[in-house]
């Protein structure tokens, strides 16, 4: 989606990107743009709901009738001051060309029909629909149609996204000692002579000619200080990576932790895990997940209450308890998690049956987290209350959502914009704990 150009354009938004960012039409700089009717009929649909794209629909179709009253319908209206216009465009006949191709049944091949007759009308400008539909985008391209990505919350390199580690070669020996040494002062994070600046709550790996040391720095960032391995509720990290991850879910200094990597490098389990550790500190453990379903139907069409509803979206959620409760039985602390269960204490469901509760000293983790928008990502945090601690995983190269990808996925998007901040700490883990096989097929198939 290319609006720097000094060149105006017109642009021609499709449903999905107004679900996906109902302040959309603000990010179209001066160039204008044209909103089919159709749009707003599959707008309509989507009105009433408790879900994120609900909420879209509503504050879409609020924000147009603030803005124009009558006038949107002839010439279109400002939206704002360094901003363009915005207008309503009725349907029409399909265009020849359209028709002959594409059933005038589908909803989308009105708003393709609109896009080809407004950029025949305007030739002496660029017209370029915008939908976050790939397959629209190609029937577009197919008629000699600009089409692009709505990309206003795009990460732009995915491959240069924060990690939250970094490994440190050359460090003096010396320095390695005293981080082991009881006697001994932390060192200064200056003895380290870093390429780039140490962001708050970043970990290291240090290494020496012989020697290593897995290390932070102090609230401060004054002290470096070195990151014990430790069993958590039975669990015992298997790596560097893993133990960093648990170290930044037991700091009560962080409230925000997002764990990414791909299936097998024990995301949930180590966040669940910690959670249950820290059981008597929170009011309530939760744990939920995104539905997506894998087609058309949403789980209203699913046989059932609630319960088995959802059943088949948690069911991974219990599998990552029952291998915790398997490694704790035999501890004398072992919590009894059917009686946090029975209790509501522990509380593993859908995330869209979470929305809307009290956020108030609460263990949240959200799995599965690449398949929330970069909005519904910020509505999760912002409703975070005292005392509460949320932790993000998921996998950003293993997305579920139709109109998300690595670029476009909250999770993505909350790891670019929060790095550096004190309160969050973020661990991208990458080697796979399953097992040989399941690593093998994770890398390979």
């Amino acid at each position: 989606m290319n609006t720097g150009s000094q060149e105006k354009k017109i642009f021609i938004l499709d449903t999905n990107v107004i679900l996906h960012d109902s302040a959309s039409l603000r990010h179209f700089a001066n160039n204008d743009i044209i909103i089919p009717i159709t749009v707003l009929e599959e707008l309509d649909n989507f009105k009433r709901g408790n879900e994120i794209i609900n909420y879209h629909a509503r504050k879409f179709v609020r924000t147009l009738d603030e803005l124009c009253g009558d006038a949107i319908f002839n010439n279109g209206v400002e939206i704002g001051p360094g901003l363009g216009k915005i207008s309503i465009r009725l349907d029409e006949e399909m265009a020849p060309e359209i028709k002959k191709s594409f059933s005038p049944l589908k909803k989308d091949h009105h708003i393709l029909n609109i896009a080809y007759i407004v950029s025949h009308q305007n030739k002496e400008q660029k017209v370029v629909l915008v939908t976050k539909d790939v397959n629209l985008r190609m029937k577009a391209k197919a008629v000699g149609l600009l089409a692009e990505d709505y990309t206003s919350d795009h990460i732009k390199d995915v491959s240069a996204l924060y990690t939250g580690t970094r490994i440190v070669e050359g460090v003096d020996g010396n320095l390695i000692d005293r981080l082991y040494s009881e006697e001994e002062e932390n060192p200064n994070l200056s003895e380290l002579a870093l390429n780039e600046p140490l962001k708050p709550n970043e970990y290291m790996v240090l290494r020496s000619a012989n020697k290593s040391a897995l290390a932070t720095c102090d609230n401060q960032q004054k002290l470096i200080t070195r990151v014990e391995k430790r069993a958590v509720s039975g669990i015992i990290p298997r790596n560097a990576e893993q133990i960093f991850a648990l170290d930044a879910l037991l700091n009560p200094d962080i409230s925000l932790v997002t764990i990414s990597g791909k299936a097998g490098t024990g995301k949930t389990l180590l966040a669940l895990a910690a959670g249950l550790e820290q059981r008597n500190l929170y009011r309530q453990i939760y744990l939920a997940r995104p539905i997506v379903p894998l087609s058309n139907k949403d789980i209203g069409y699913l046989p059932g209450d609630i319960s088995d509803k959802i059943s088949p979206y948690t069911q991974p959620l219990f599998d990552n308890l029952g291998v915790i409760q398997s490694h704790s039985r035999e501890g004398k602390n072992a919590p009894h998690y059917r009686k946090m269960l029975e209790d509501k204490k522990l509380v593993i469901s859908a995330l869209s049956y979470i929305r809307g509760r009290s956020l108030v000293k609460i263990f949240f983790i959200v799995d599965e987290a690449q398949n929330l928008t970069p909005h519904e990502v910020k509505t999760i945090v912002t409703r975070a209350g005292e005392n509460t601690k949320i932790v993000f995983t998921g996998d950003i190269f293993q997305i579920d959502h139709p109109y998300l990808d690595s670029h476009s996925n909250g999770l993505s998007h909350i790891i670019a914009k929060m790095q550096g901040e004190k309160l969050y700490a973020h661990i991208n883990l990458e080697k796979g704990e399953r097992s040989e096989l399941a690593d093998l097929a994770s890398n390979l198939l």
